[in-house]
């Protein structure tokens, strides 16, 4: 009977809705349409525009595919308002994890090196062409068959690089029985990144990027993820990219810790709704007096 009172008296965590619209890419597997978390047809959210990829990078240096050093300076002011918050220091984001230390390497832009490719790959990913939508597919020796079924053109000699490779791998011509736009796949600047993976491998995925022949940087792949930009990430270059792919995206755990707090403060609407509008900015209070509008960012 006690036990029974105490769960009654609990306040479960709702599930915060969106807060920004998203780019579509195909729709939910029928299996987990009861699992989609959605606003209402008869519901009119006001969400903020999409962050797409220049929101997120578009201010870091430019750096080469062979960038050893891996902490930087800032070389132009923040651009979009993303990029003022994301600039933030430990102490405006009310981060104490360090006491009141400054973490180490804050004030300076850390993690900004891409994943060294081979001599091979390089050539490759510097013959993509530098335009929305370009993957290996606009290699020399390739074309689109039935189907968009990518196979090699028997019409075009075989290239090959200096190592003596081909410039066009099976590999590529083969994942995914030739249908895919992924290997060597360009990301662009108006585009959102859907996943953000554990390996900078181009070999099957679209990690290149827009404007500089190589694969994105640890810190642009964290900035998707949402980290701060004082947070900085140890061991290889590979695990760095494991841990930001494998780690929960900073926004989506400060929402779902906000819904949490609700709950243990108990505080509750009162209705049975188990989804939660998050507040305008559901930051804490110090946070919001440190990021500015977009109008006080930098003019490109």
């Amino acid at each position: 009977m006690i036990d029974q009172l105490y769960l009654d008296m609990q306040v479960l965590p709702k599930h915060p809705l969106p807060t920004h619209n998203v780019v579509i890419r195909g729709g939910a597997p029928n299996a987990f349409t009861q699992s989609v978390v959605a606003y209402d047809e008869i519901q009119n959210p006001t969400l903020k525009n999409a962050l797409v990829l220049e929101d997120a990078i578009s201010d870091l240096p430019k750096v080469g595919n062979d960038q050893a050093d891996d902490v930087l300076e800032y070389l132009v002011k923040p651009k979009t308002e993303f990029q003022r918050y994301i600039r933030l220091s430990r102490k405006e984001m009310l981060d104490y994890s360090f006491g009141d230390k400054t973490g180490p390497g804050e004030g300076k832009l850390m993690d900004h090196c891409p994943l060294k490719l081979n001599k091979d790959d390089y050539e490759r990913v510097k013959r993509i062409p530098f335009e929305k939508g370009a993957n290996f597919r606009d290699l020399e020796g390739v074309r689109v068959g039935p189907n968009n079924v990518a196979e090699f053109d028997p019409e075009i000699p075989r290239v090959y690089l200096e190592s003596g490779n081909p410039l066009v791998p099976e590999y590529a011509i083969k994942f995914r029985s030739g249908k895919s736009l992924r290997p060597f796949g360009r990301l662009w600047w108006d585009e959102t990144v859907p996943t953000v993976v554990t390996s900078a491998n181009p070999h099957s995925q679209r990690i290149l990027h827009p404007g500089q022949a190589r694969v994105l940087t640890v810190r642009e792949n964290a900035r998707l993820q949402g980290f701060p930009d004082y947070y900085r990430l140890d061991g290889p270059i590979k695990e760095r990219y494991m841990q930001v792919g494998n780690a929960v995206a900073v926004p989506v755990a400060r929402a779902l810790g906000y819904s949490l707090g609700l709950a243990y403060l108990r505080i509750h609407d009162g209705s049975d709704d188990p989804m939660l509008v998050l507040p305008a900015n559901f930051f804490s209070p110090g946070q919001t007096e440190a990021i500015a509008p977009a109008d006080e960012v930098a003019e490109e």
